[in-house]
């Protein structure tokens, strides 16, 4: 290679490098990503104090991430080559059998943040267990894909075992509360369905028939009506959702369905987000099936606090601590209680300790799935 084809190579790796990142410096910051269905990190404030924690150089990395240009056909490339290598893996996720593209959640189980929530939970627990009696308060969390379906998974992968971690939770609710029936053993529900289409092939969340399967269990623990598949309208809404995990690679693989698990009999219930006073009349949002977030057919998406209202006439109230995952899990209380208050302790900024003392609940439920209990850095507002 002669010195002029060196220049040229080295001119040509310069004009790339420096021209990605002037690139990157002009094009106006996006928001949003549609593609990752998430907020995508902004420029952070510059303060001296930022700088020398470490904080700002953080926050910038992150920016400079999220706001690469071309980003989505880097990362697309980068899984192509990946997929083309033969690699079973990539961005944490595994190219697992039957199409399922599954989380591994290296190192959420074993971070900081999942201790500190065990002893949050078990600290809200102790401070309430005495106001809700037995059958009154449950804990149920939600493994994910990645424990139930380890028979997908490819040749020696080696997930952390979630069974591990829910098994250490259960412990330390229990004590908190001082009785054992308060854990709902969730996992073992779905570990006998396990052959059945219970996760979505390219999403994070519960499919509703897993959701069914859990209600079924949990409503003959408490003594409810247990529904069997026909006592409902199962509705196929979309069989083109593509889910957050697929985003996170950039490809398109398959598409999963959607089901809506419909009483029959319609029941009149009412639904109210955020006391803003404004009604509406279904928990499903169709609207949401025009968007890539067609997940967000269940309530609209994440919503601090709705309120549904039911002619249930049990006399029953509960209130549902959780994450999305129990969007999908909530319509099947409909016939069971007489109000039903959905807390997503994320967004929600008042007190808890007056919700719950204001209330009127006669029950609570805590559901959350386990990775994102785990990774909850909100759940410190549960003492509040």
């Amino acid at each position: 290679m002669n010195k002029t084809q060196s220049w040229n190579i080295i001119t040509l790796f310069a004009i790339l490098i420096f021209g990605f990142a002037i690139a990157t410096i002009i094009a106006p910051d996006t928001e949003y990503s549609e593609t990752e269905n998430r907020t995508l990190a902004q420029m952070p404030d510059f303060s001296l104090e930022a700088l020398l924690d470490g904080s700002f150089a953080s926050d910038y990395e992150d920016y400079l991430t999220d706001q690469f240009v071309l980003r989505d056909n880097w990362i697309a490339l980068k899984t192509n080559t990946e997929q083309a290598l033969g690699r079973t893996q990539s961005n944490d996720i595994y190219f697992a059998d039957d199409d399922y593209l599954i989380e591994a959640h290296t190192d959420t189980f074993t971070a900081e943040q999942a201790a500190t929530n065990i002893q949050l939970l078990a600290q809200f627990v102790e401070k309430y267990a005495g106001q809700f009696t037995d059958g009154h308060m449950t804990v149920m969390i939600v493994p994910n894909a990645v424990d139930i379906l380890r028979d997908k998974l490819p040749a020696f992968a080696s997930p952390y075992d979630e069974g591990e971690y829910l098994e250490e939770l259960q412990v330390a609710v229990e004590t908190a509360a001082g009785r054992e029936n308060l854990w709902f053993d969730a996992r073992s529900v779905l570990q006998e369905h396990r052959d059945e289409e219970i996760y979505y092939r390219t999403d994070h969340h519960w499919k509703t028939l897993g959701a069914f399967y859990v209600y079924q269990a949990w409503a003959e623990a408490q003594g409810y009506t247990v529904p069997t598949a026909d006592s409902w309208q199962i509705e196929t809404v979309t069989e083109e959702f593509e889910g957050t995990i697929q985003s996170k690679l950039g490809i398109h693989t398959v598409t999963d369905s959607i089901e809506l698990y419909l009483d029959p009999e319609d029941p009149y219930y009412t639904v109210e987000k955020d006391g803003s006073g404004e009604i509406s009349y279904s928990l499903y949002d169709y609207s949401a099936l025009a968007t890539k977030s067609k997940y967000d057919i269940f309530f609209g998406g994440n919503n601090a606090l709705t309120q549904i209202t039911t002619r249930a006439g049990t006399g029953r109230k509960i209130l549902v601590i959780k994450d999305s995952y129990a969007h999908c899990f909530v319509p099947f209380l409909l016939s069971e209680f007489d109000e039903i208050d959905v807390l997503d302790i994320r967004y929600y900024n008042q007190e808890l300790s007056v919700l719950i003392s204001e209330g009127g609940y006669t029950d609570v439920l805590f559901l959350y799935n386990a990775s994102g209990f785990a990774e909850d850095a909100s759940l410190a507002r549960l003492l509040y």
